[in-house]
């Protein structure tokens, strides 16, 4: 199985996607590369601009993400976080009935490899502090504010 590659511009900044041979979501990544005009990156592409565009507050994509079974829990629940909320990383731990896992919740979080798309950026600190983001903190001041409706970022 051969993985593509493209990047599309996002208000933001430039996102790189690959897709399996299936067409299955596989990454999102912060930064530039290839572009591709293949039509397996069509869906993906319109549903990031029509979430930056604030008509789309969940993604309905075939994705496929890898990682441990941990990783993969943390993950479930990140999708289970409403558009416009937020948790903890504390929060995500209790969730999957790890509490006291906080510090591993967010090893994974760090390691989530569908940035937007599988939600990392609605996990913040307990005391209400946003905490590190691939993107970076302006990215993920950013995408909040567009889930509170308080920024348009198009």
């Amino acid at each position: 199985m051969k993985d593509m590659h493209t990047t599309i511009p996002s208000p933001i900044g430039p996102l790189r996607l690959t897709v399996a041979d299936d067409g299955a979501l596989t990454r999102v990544d912060f930064g530039a590369g290839d572009v591709s005009d293949d039509p397996r990156f069509a869906a993906a592409a319109a549903q990031l601009g029509e979430y930056f565009a604030g008509q789309r507050t969940a993604f309905d994509l075939p994705m496929r993400a890898h990682g441990t079974a941990f990783e993969q829990l943390v993950w479930a629940e990140l999708l289970r976080i409403p558009y416009g909320e937020t948790a903890s990383y504390a929060d995500i731990a209790a969730r999957i009935g790890h509490p006291g896992k906080a510090r591993a919740v967010g090893l994974a979080n760090a390691r989530n490899p569908l940035a937007i798309v599988c939600p990392c950026h609605r996990v913040i600190g307990s005391d209400g502090s946003l905490t590190g983001y691939a993107g970076g903190l302006a990215s993920k001041r950013a995408l909040l504010a567009l889930e509170a409706g308080a920024l348009s970022l198009l």
